[in-house]
C-alpha cells in the first residue's frame, strides 16, 4: 500500500482510486468523530460523507506536508460547525453508535460495582451526555477533540486553526460549563451525584 503522502498526491493529480484508498484509511476515525459531534447515526453518515466531499473538492489546495488526518478532522469539525449555524440542534446523544462490529453504547458501566452504584454511574452518564449537547458548539468541539480523541492540546490547535493559549482557554472554560450544565441537570431532577453523595458524607462524619 503506497503510504498517505504518495496517496495524496496521485490524488491531487486526478486518481480518483488514490483519494478513495484515503477515504478507506480515515473513514472510521471520521465517521467516530463525527458520531461524537453530531450526536446520532443517520446525522453523522452525513457528516462523514460531506467532510469527505469536501476533502475531496479541497484536495488541490492541501500542502502536503501538513498531516492529511488533522486536515480531515478540521474539515468535518467546520462542516459540523457550519451545519449547527444554520439549524437548531436535534440531538439524541442516548443512541449507541454504530461501528463494524455492531452497537458500542456510549457510557461505560463498572463491572465490579454495586447496583446502586452502576445505577448512579449510569445516571451521572446520562446528565453529562445531555450536558453535552447543551453546551456551545466552541465547547463541545474541543471536549469531545480533547477527552473523546485524545488530542494534544497541540493537534486540537492544528485541527482549530488557532493558538495554544486560545485552545487550553476554551477547554478550561468548556470543562466548567459541561461541569455546572450537569450539576444543575442533576438537581432538577432531584438527584445527587456520587461525588455530591461522598462529599456530604465525609461531612457528616
Amino acid at each position: 500500500m503506497d503510504d498517505v503522502k504518495t496517496l495524496v498526491r496521485r490524488s491531487q493529480a486526478g486518481d480518483t482510486a488514490a483519494f478513495e484508498e484515503l477515504v478507506r484509511l480515515y473513514q472510521d476515525k471520521i465517521y467516530a468523530l463525527a458520531c461524537h459531534l453530531a450526536g446520532n447515526q443517520a446525522d453523522a453518515e452525513d457528516l462523514a460523507q460531506e467532510a469527505f466531499v469536501k476533502a475531496y473538492y479541497a484536495l488541490k489546495g492541501f500542502r502536503n506536508e501538513a498531516d492529511f488526518g488533522t486536515w480531515l478532522h478540521r474539515i468535518t469539525v467546520n462542516q459540523w460547525i457550519n451545519l449547527k449555524r444554520r439549524e437548531r440542534p436535534t440531538l439524541s446523544l442516548d443512541e449507541p453508535v454504530q461501528t463494524g462490529d455492531g452497537e458500542v453504547q456510549r457510557e461505560l458501566a463498572a463491572a465490579s460495582a454495586e447496583p446502586q452504584e452502576a445505577l448512579e454511574r449510569k445516571e451521572f452518564q446520562r446528565f453529562v451526555r445531555r450536558a453535552l449537547g447543551e453546551i456551545s458548539r466552541e465547547h463541545r468541539v474541543v471536549l469531545v477533540l480533547r477527552e473523546m480523541h485524545d488530542y494534544s492540546y497541540e493537534e486540537i490547535a492544528r485541527v482549530l486553526d488557532c493558538s495554544l493559549g486560545t485552545v487550553k482557554s476554551r477547554i478550561s472554560r468548556a470543562r466548567t460549563a459541561l461541569k455546572e450544565r450537569v450539576g444543575a441537570l442533576a438537581r432538577e431532577a432531584g438527584v445527587a451525584l456520587p461525588v455530591e453523595r461522598e462529599r456530604r458524607g465525609g461531612d457528616e462524619r
